[in-house]
């Protein structure tokens, strides 16, 4: 799992959050169209190799997201 170090609260984002950032913008680059079930699979994997944990609410809104509109959004707010 991937943890905030000191710095990370400092005013840049935490860790946690570039690494689901990274997950969702390369899902969102090339998921257009893909059905829900494909969306949720890639992004669980992606989370799982990243080694973060998010509660499912999360990742039901970012599937929601991404089959919406596919279009880049900021996942930090859905981590607070």
């Amino acid at each position: 799992m991937v943890d905030e170090t000191s710095a990370d609260r400092g005013g840049d984002r935490p860790a946690r959050v570039e690494a689901v950032q990274a997950v969702v913008d390369r899902i969102t680059s090339w998921q257009d169209g893909a059905t829900e079930d494909v969306v949720r699979a890639e992004l669980l994997k992606g989370l799982s190799e990243a080694g973060v944990e998010v509660p499912e609410g999360v990742v039901a809104e970012v599937v929601r997201r991404v089959r919406a509109d596919t279009e880049h959004f900021d996942v930090e707010p859905l981590l607070r």
